[in-house]
């Protein structure tokens, strides 16, 4: 009996997953929740576990490949199955690791026999294309008429992957105009630093950027809070504080609490566009955005904030920090967010202008607190005193946020960061 391997859900909102690496080659014997594989959804990493023991006979996609949830994406023969009855095989596990065909007499023999008793892996014209071949030729919309054209490297003159790659490449310089062509080559020419590919995990984050920009037309602003009581409580109980709760009293949590007071009395933000259609959400959602020590950056999301308070948003932001920071959140606990808070001001930053997190209609940008002199209004006059200052700006789609707004969600904001009790959250 043959039995499939799934391209799993591991969340609502996902619907596609990236294979990363195969844990086991075909032809290995497997037990029951051995893992398998390792996918990546947008930016975490999961395990995929064998649904039966057995054999792995067959696997139909390559690393990098995206492939859409609930999609095939291996089998897994059991008693009496032999590992290399898949006809496809044998092509596919030289293309997951990157061998040219060429180069293995053995592969080139068992490939001559897959043209003869697989009719599917050839096209019209009759010539052989192995499915990653044929998967990459369908992505970059290539017909079979181009696809015949291309010259192969491999036995007999087929196609490999490195053919297709090196066509496509070639395809886009020639496609370009020529004063293009030249402005690039000059820049390479200049350029005498090291070349790196982008990372999988960078790669996402520039493309969810890039999008959001497309996507909403940004709008800041920014206003200061005097949090100089706040950081005075936080400093007198913040021992006592671990002790009782065995967790940090940190700023965050209290930021957090803030939002969620402030987005009660201004609901709109804590919507999504959908078209010409606000969503408005029943559940406040956080994103917490978390710098990971890769320098890449993370936006766990903490789920019905509404129904925490300060003592159960600082364990679950924690939580969900120490977990980013040591890859192991669930696909699902990035997903969801309806509010965004990112904090560039632990590195020293004053203020920052963050991309909106999609599908979210703003974001938050927390500065550093710092010292500084300021003219305070008395029943004596002005005077000069020192006082803890904080920026926050204000990110936000200009299609549904105006600016009064936004400013007004911001004040409100101020309010409770000015106006902290130290003695609600005891």
């Amino acid at each position: 009996m043959i039995v499939d391997v799934i391209m799993p859900k591991l969340g609502e909102s996902i619907t596609e997953g990236t294979i990363i690496e195969w844990k086991k080659q075909i032809g290995d014997t497997i037990v029951q929740d051995e893992t398998i594989l390792e996918i990546s959804t947008d930016k975490v990493d999961s395990e995929v576990p064998s649904p039966s023991p057995g054999k792995l006979i067959e696997v139909l996609y390559s690393p990098n490949d995206v492939v859409a949830v609930g999609e095939v994406i291996a089998r897994i023969g059991t008693e009496g199955e032999d590992a290399l009855d898949s006809t496809t095989t044998s092509i596919q596990q030289s293309e997951i690791e990157e061998k040219p065909l060429a180069s293995n007499n053995e592969l080139e023999e068992k490939e001559e026999k897959i043209v003869i008793d697989n009719p599917e892996n050839t096209n019209k014209s009759g010539k052989f294309y192995s499915p990653l071949v044929k998967s990459i030729a369908r992505k970059e919309s290539i017909s079979d008429e181009e696809l015949n054209s291309i010259l192969g490297s491999g036995k007999n003159g087929r196609v490999s992957k490195k053919d297709i790659l090196n066509y496509l490449e070639k395809r886009m310089v020639e496609s370009k105009p020529e004063s293009e062509i030249k402005q690039s080559n000059i820049r390479f020419e200049k350029s005498s630093g090291r070349v790196e590919e982008m990372g999988r995990v960078r790669k996402k984050i520039a493309e969810h950027m890039v999008h959001s920009q497309q996507t909403s037309p940004h709008v800041y602003s920014t206003i200061e809070a005097d949090v100089t009581a706040m950081v005075a409580a936080r400093e007198r109980h913040k021992d006592s504080f671990q002790d009782k709760y065995s967790v940090k009293l940190t700023y965050t949590p209290i930021i957090m609490d803030a939002c969620i007071k402030a987005i009660k009395d201004f609901p709109l933000i804590n919507t999504s566009l959908d078209d010409d259609k606000i969503i408005h959400h029943d559940n406040i959602n956080l994103g917490v955005a978390v710098a990971l020590p890769d320098n890449n950056l993370i936006v766990p999301v903490v789920k019905s904030c509404e129904e925490k308070n300060i003592i159960g948003l600082a364990r679950s932001s924690a939580d969900l920090a120490l977990r980013a920071r040591s890859n192991n959140l669930e696909a699902d606990e990035i997903f969801g967010s309806t509010f965004t808070v990112t904090n560039p001001g632990i590195f020293g930053s004053l203020f920052g202008m963050a991309i909106i997190n999609q599908p979210n209609v703003a974001i938050l940008s927390v500065g550093a607190i710092t010292k500084k002199p300021v003219v305070k209004e008395t029943e004596y006059g002005d005077v000069v005193v020192v006082r803890s200052m904080l920026y926050l700006t204000l990110g936000y789609d200009h299609r549904i946020i105006d600016g009064a707004y936004g400013t007004q969600f911001l004040a409100r904001i101020v309010s409770e960061l000015e106006n902290f009790d130290i003695n609600e959250v005891k």
